[in-house]
């Protein structure tokens, strides 16, 4: 029987390199964006590459918590059974923005969207696996669980994002905690050339720069944690192997507090 995965930001970069070579295993893939004419793209080159399954696809903001359920119901709908979920969006906003539901726009698609998502299908993941794509960005980050609307004063796009990374790592360790019947990793997929980045610049930068990872090959990674059998519940990976985060990310505590002010947001709106 195929698995079905979930895969969020499928339309880019290593969402839609992991889906191409997912369906080519005969995985059902499942592709999930914001921008549907980058969607439709996207599910033509996952069709091509298809053995048997053709993709579906579903239009979601993460920048709207509305989205999110919205997308939740139309899964539950839709999959008696959701084998994993790749919580791969994600994005660097350069100015401080506050989304309609009152969080920092970077905070909230990379954070507490997934969060949110992961919750709401919970129950069909039970004997299946979340694979969360966080970064080494995460280093000498600081993470405050009563606020997710961002830093007052001068707003810095890159550190903003280094705080949504290791929530990613926080929360993926702490829903190995919680929710034991489903596996629960994150991982680090080096930096790749891409769409990626905040600005026109940074953009460039991923897009073009030689020596950056192809996104085959970091989707090759979260190929690997996607079928791999057995994976450390709750670890970071960095090229398929669990490797140590930084210690301010390594703390049980502060990534129960974490999920504890996640919920409460989440749930407020």
């Amino acid at each position: 029987m195929a698995r079905v995965i979930v895969m969020t930001g499928g339309s880019s970069g290593i969402g839609l390199a992991a889906a191409e070579q997912l369906v080519a295993l005969g995985d059902d893939v499942v592709l999930v964006g914001r921008d549907e004419a980058r969607l439709a793209a996207a599910v033509e080159r996952v069709t091509a590459a298809a053995k048997g399954i053709t993709p579906r696809w579903f239009r979601a903001d993460f920048e709207r918590l509305s989205d999110v359920r919205a997308l939740a119901d139309q899964l539950l709908t839709a999959y008696p059974r959701i084998d994993v979920l790749a919580n791969n969006a994600g994005a660097l906003v350069p100015k401080r923005r506050i989304t309609e539901d009152g969080f920092e726009a970077t905070m909230q698609g990379n954070h507490l969207a997934p969060f949110l998502l992961s919750e709401l299908l919970r129950e069909r993941l039970r004997g299946g696996r979340i694979v969360t794509t966080a970064s080494d960005a995460h280093k000498g980050a600081r993470v405050e669980p009563s606020s997710f609307t961002g830093p007052i004063g001068r707003y810095l796009g890159f550190p903003v994002y280094g705080q949504s990374k290791a929530a990613n790592i926080l929360f993926a360790a702490e829903a190995a905690r919680r929710w034991p019947d489903v596996t629960s990793v994150s991982f680090h997929p080096g930096v790749v050339r891409s769409n990626f980045g905040g600005g026109p610049l940074l953009k460039l930068a991923f897009r073009y720069t030689p020596w950056l990872r192809s996104t085959r090959s970091a989707g090759a990674d979260l190929v690997h944690l996607i079928t791999e059998p057995t994976l450390v519940n709750g670890a970071y990976y960095l090229r398929g192997r669990p490797v140590r985060p930084s210690s301010s990310v390594a703390d049980p505590a502060l990534a129960a507090r974490l999920w504890e002010a996640s919920e409460q947001a989440v749930q407020a709106r």
